[in-house]
C-alpha cells in the first residue's frame, strides 16, 4: 500500500503495479493534489494519469479514529508500505519506521522525503525545483545566459526510481531471511548521487562545470550543430578511434588528429571554441540529412535535436493504452520489455473508487 501524493512515491508504486503487485493508494478525502496539477488529458492531470495506473484508490482521513483503524489493518496485511507525506506526519500518528518494524517484522516500509529525516533542512517542504536548486543541478543546467531547471521532475523521478530499486532489494532480502526493512530515500540524496561527476571534478581538480547549453561540459566535440537547412544535429566523439574517424572521414582534416591543440579530450576542451568553429563550418556545408549520412558512414554517434511533438511521433516511441475515468489514453510505455511482451497497464482509478470495497474487505478481516 502507498500513502502517497505528487510524483516520487507514486512513481515507485506505479512500477510495482506494472509488475503485477496489488497497490492500494491511500488518498486524503479531497484526493492526491497531483490530480489537480493540470486538466490536459481528457480533463485529467497528465501527472496523475502517468503515475497512477493499476492502483486501487481508497480515501482515508488519517486523523480520524475510524480511518486510523482501517489504516492499521491495511498496514498489517501489506508486504510494502510506501509513504511520502511531510516528514513527521506518519510518526505523529504512531507509524514511525521503528514502531512499524516492531509490530510487523516482515514489513518493508519505504519513506520518501525531500531532505531526509535529520539535519537542518529535514523539516522543509521540498518540491522538485527547490531540490534541483539546492543540489546544484540548476547551476550546471542552462547556458551562459543563466541557470535553468531540467525540463522534467528529475528529483522526484530519481527518488521514485531509487525507492523502487531499494524495495525490490528488500523483498529479495526478506525472501532469503524473513526480515523486513526500513528504507529512507530523499529527493536530495537521489540527485546528489547523480551529481557525483561534477563534484568529483571539483574536489579533486578544482574544475568548475560551466553551463554549456546543448553541449557536454567535459567532452568535446559533443553537442548540437546547425546544418544548412536550419536543423540541428547532435553528435559525439568519446574516444580516440572516433576522433580519428571524425577528422579523416567527416571533417576531412586528418592533420588535426595529432594536433597539439586537439590531440586528446583535455586539449580539445581547452580549445573548444576553435574546434567548434571548425566543426560548425563543416555542418554548415551540409543539409541535416547529408550530415547524418556522413556521420553514420564515419561510424559516429548522432541524433536529431527533437522537440516534444517529434517525440510523440518518433518511430521508437512505444505507446501503451491506459483506461482512465474519462476514457482511454495512450502513454509512453515503461522501458522494460520482459520476454518480448509489451506491458498491459492497469486502469487509472477515480478518486475513492475502491473505498467501499476496501473498507468492507479489511475491516472485516480483523
Amino acid at each position: 500500500m502507498s500513502v502517497e501524493q505528487a510524483v516520487a512515491a507514486p512513481y515507485a508504486s506505479s512500477r510495482l503495479a506494472d509488475a503485477g503487485a496489488r497497490v492500494i493508494k491511500v488518498e486524503r478525502p479531497e484526493g492526491d493534489f497531483a490530480r489537480n496539477y493540470d486538466n490536459m488529458v481528457l480533463g485529467q492531470s497528465a501527472y496523475y494519469v502517468w503515475l497512477n495506473r493499476g492502483k486501487e484508490s481508497v480515501c482515508i482521513d488519517i486523523k480520524a479514529a475510524v480511518d486510523q483503524e482501517l489504516l492499521e489493518r491495511l498496514i498489517a496485511h501489506a508486504d510494502v508500505l510506501i509513504q511520502n507525506l511531510k516528514p513527521g506526519s506518519m510518526e505523529r500518528l504512531g507509524y514511525s519506521s521503528a514502531s512499524l518494524r516492531a509490530r510487523y517484522p516482515r514489513l518493508i516500509s519505504c519513506e520518501i522525503s525531500g531532505f531526509g529525516y535529520d539535519g537542518k533542512f529535514s523539516h522543509l517542504k521540498a518540491y522538485d525545483l527547490i531540490v534541483q536548486a539546492e543540489v546544484g543541478l540548476c547551476s550546471i543546467t542552462g547556458n551562459a545566459a543563466g541557470p535553468a531547471r531540467v525540463g522534467v521532475s528529475v528529483c522526484d523521478i530519481a527518488a521514485g526510481m531509487s525507492a523502487h530499486a531499494a524495495i525490490l532489494q528488500a523483498l529479495y532480502h526478506r525472501e532469503r531471511t524473513g526480515e523486513g526493512a526500513s528504507i529512507h530515500v530523499s529527493l536530495f540524496d537521489a540527485v546528489a548521487d547523480w551529481m557525483n561527476v561534477p563534484v568529483l571534478q571539483h574536489l579533486h581538480a578544482g574544475h568548475e562545470s560551466v553551463r554549456a547549453g546543448i553541449n557536454h561540459p567535459s567532452i568535446a566535440p559533443y553537442g548540437a550543430y546547425r546544418c544548412s537547412d536550419g536543423k540541428e544535429i547532435v553528435f559525439s566523439v568519446q574516444n580516440s578511434r572516433e576522433w580519428v574517424a571524425l577528422c579523416e572521414r567527416f571533417l576531412r582534416r586528418p592533420e588535426l588528429i595529432e594536433s597539439r591543440d586537439f590531440g586528446d579530450n583535455m586539449a580539445r576542451l581547452a580549445n573548444r571554441r576553435a574546434l567548434d568553429e571548425i566543426v560548425a563550418a563543416r555542418f554548415q556545408t551540409l543539409s541535416s540529412s547529408q550530415a547524418m549520412d556522413e556521420l553514420e558512414e564515419a561510424g559516429l554517434a548522432y541524433g536529431r535535436l527533437n522537440d516534444v511533438e517529434a517525440l510523440s511521433r518518433h518511430p521508437h516511441a512505444r505507446m501503451a493504452r491506459v483506461s482512465t475515468p474519462a476514457g482511454g489514453v495512450d502513454v509512453i510505455a515503461p522501458p522494460a520489455i520482459v520476454d518480448g511482451k509489451e506491458p498491459e497497464l492497469g486502469a487509472v482509478a477515480g478518486l475513492g473508487q475502491h473505498s467501499q470495497a476496501i473498507r468492507s474487505e479489511f475491516l472485516a478481516r480483523g
